[in-house]
């Protein structure tokens, strides 16, 4: 399809993953009825959103994280379709006392925001939690009740299908943002021009190259993050939850296929951590080397991980969009008309929900009336207002 010269809407998404979606969704729900969503892939999910891991948590360290996920984990629990939430928690631990003590105070926090059943937990807990864990040099952690996994394609498919107000055009890819006199004009296609009053910018890792055709530097930058899915010789521990080392960013959590409605095996596993060597880019190939560097890592920390045999062919690697403080970025700037929502540094699905309502409070009513998100605005990089989140994986 070639759009024609005379193509109009008055909001435009550009990104028709999980978080464009729920923009779309949550503008719909507000009586918006002039969307339109972009999508440069034949098809939803092609992105970050079908890479992702699917977790979901509220054992943050920052205020705005704690409360994001409050919003998001009671949106995913109550939203009146199957997003696969499944609270089998997650399990933070500890090999030194001053990680101990950051995890403490978390708890503290996050109990002092809201958050239920998240404690402080001793390595007998974490043993009986994780049998398959080798706790010999673990002091202690954190376990949180409602944290958990969810199925990221079912969440963005969940959120397009009642974006009643919403279009959606596939194989369009922007090629640039028109402004004029400091106000978006419109959006340039590969399919032709679309005017346009608003536009978001819902494209994860790729933002930066957008806001730039719109003067705006945006500090957002690709990183690749890799899983190795593997197969044990036994069946998993029951409900095993998300498990991750403080220190270091290992973690693990049962293997989870988002595209099939076949039940999950028991017997396979998905371990990775932040590989320190990744450098800023856009390549998303699996690299044969990263399963040697985890399994390094496995090899200590548990000898049922490193046991497994992997399943190279789905082994999987996507993006991170990461900001200088980790922290997303929401709301206008400059441009008049130009909004973003991005830099999530890999918490774009379950933050999602929060999101989109997020940005569909300050498109419609200027601000974010739900939850003051101001923290996470534009400027604050400017100001020298950076966040700061040690929990991030």
């Amino acid at each position: 399809m070639v759009l024609t010269e005379s193509m109009k809407a008055e909001i435009v998404i550009i990104g028709a993953g999980v978080v464009g979606a729920s923009i779309a969704y949550h503008l719909s729900e507000r009586g918006a009825e002039n969307v339109l969503i972009l999508e440069r892939e034949a098809q939803q999910g092609f992105g970050s959103t079908g890479k992702a891991t699917g977790g979901v948590r509220a054992q943050f360290e920052t205020e705005i994280n704690i409360k994001m996920s409050l919003y998001s984990l009671d949106f995913l629990a109550n939203c009146g379709f199957d997003c696969g939430y499944e609270p089998r928690g997650y399990l933070f631990f500890a090999t030194d006392e001053k990680q101990f003590e950051y995890l403490k105070r978390n708890v503290e926090f996050q109990k002092s925001l809201g958050v239920k059943d998240v404690e402080v937990v001793d390595t007998k807990t974490i043993k009986e939690i994780c049998p398959i864990l080798n706790c010999e040099d673990i002091v202690g952690g954190s376990f949180g009740k409602h944290d958990g996994f969810v199925n990221p394609l079912a969440i963005m498919r969940g959120f397009t299908e009642r974006a009643k107000g919403a279009k959606i055009q596939f194989e369009t890819k922007v090629l640039s943002i028109e402004t004029e006199k400091g106000k978006v004009k419109a959006v340039e296609t590969n399919k032709g021009r679309i005017e346009c009053e608003k536009v978001v910018l819902a494209t994860g890792a790729w933002a930066k190259i957008l806001a730039k055709t719109a003067g705006i530097d945006l500090p957002v930058e690709p990183q690749k993050r890799q899983i190795v899915w593997a197969k044990a010789e036994k069946e998993l521990p029951a409900n095993l939850p998300m498990v991750i080392d403080i220190g270091s960013g290992f973690h693990f959590r049962p293997a989870r296929d988002f595209t099939s409605n076949e039940p999950a095996s028991a017997d396979e596993i998905l371990f990775a951590y932040p590989d320190v060597d990744e450098k800023s880019s856009f390549d998303t190939n699996f690299d044969e080397s990263f399963i040697e560097k985890v399994y390094a890592r496995a090899k200590h920390r548990s000898p049922y991980l490193y046991e497994t045999k992997v399943i190279r062919e789905k082994c999987r690697a996507g993006l991170y969009e990461n900001t200088p403080d980790h922290h997303a970025i929401l709301g206008g700037c400059s441009v008049e008309g130009l909004y973003f929502a991005n830099g999530f540094s890999g918490h774009g699905v379950m933050h999602s929900p929060a999101t989109g309502k997020a940005l569909s409070e300050i498109i419609l009513d200027g601000e974010a009336k739900f939850l003051d998100v101001s923290c996470l605005s534009f400027e604050r990089f400017a100001k020298g207002e950076l966040l700061h989140e040690t929990a991030f994986i």
